[in-house]
């Protein structure tokens, strides 16, 4: 029943979203995976900003990225990817997932969302189904925004189990 409703409530609040982005003239299907992109983006914001600093090294096994790596993964991914999508050129850089604070990762991740932002707001009807060498594989550029609230969404699972390991309530359980 909670999971209906929440997903009742995502929908809905997506639609109105939807209405009123498209209502200024974007794009309806930039605006829809733009609204999703802010649902993601709120939750592993809201666990940077919940999750004690302490806990921002913690692996639940040797082989995998700390809780804070995996946020700086999340902020470096989405330079990445919304740089992909918007001048076709990867470019790598892991310097987020190097950093150690609370401080400096959400700056990192704020900062990332503000280069997607830039990306979703250029991105129109027109440049939409533009082609991009995926790390060879074609996409379009909505392709890949649509890959990277994907990506984003892959590794807030890997949060929540992190925080579930700690007994910590995930933001997405929150009431």
């Amino acid at each position: 029943m909670k999971r209906a409703l929440a997903l009742a409530f995502g929908i809905a609040m997506t639609t109105a979203t939807v209405d009123a982005q498209t209502a200024g003239g974007v794009a309806p299907h930039v605006a829809i995976l733009k609204a999703q992109a802010e649902t993601i983006r709120s939750l592993v914001l809201r666990t940077a900003e919940k999750v004690p600093e302490n806990l921002y090294a913690f692996k639940p096994t040797p082989e995998v990225r700390s809780l804070g790596a995996l946020l700086g993964h999340i902020a470096d991914g989405n330079h990445l990817l919304c740089g992909l999508a918007d001048t076709g050129k990867a470019v790598f850089n892991q310097s987020n997932e190097k950093k150690t604070t609370r401080a400096d990762l959400v700056a990192g991740l704020k900062a990332s969302y503000a280069a997607c932002d830039k990306v979703f707001a250029a991105t129109t009807d027109a440049n939409a189904t533009t082609p991009v060498d995926m790390f060879g594989d074609k996409q379009t550029r909505l392709g890949v925004l649509a890959f990277n609230n994907s990506h984003m969404w892959e590794h807030y699972g890997n949060l929540v189990t992190y925080m579930r390991l700690k007994n910590i309530v995930p933001p997405s359980s929150e009431r």
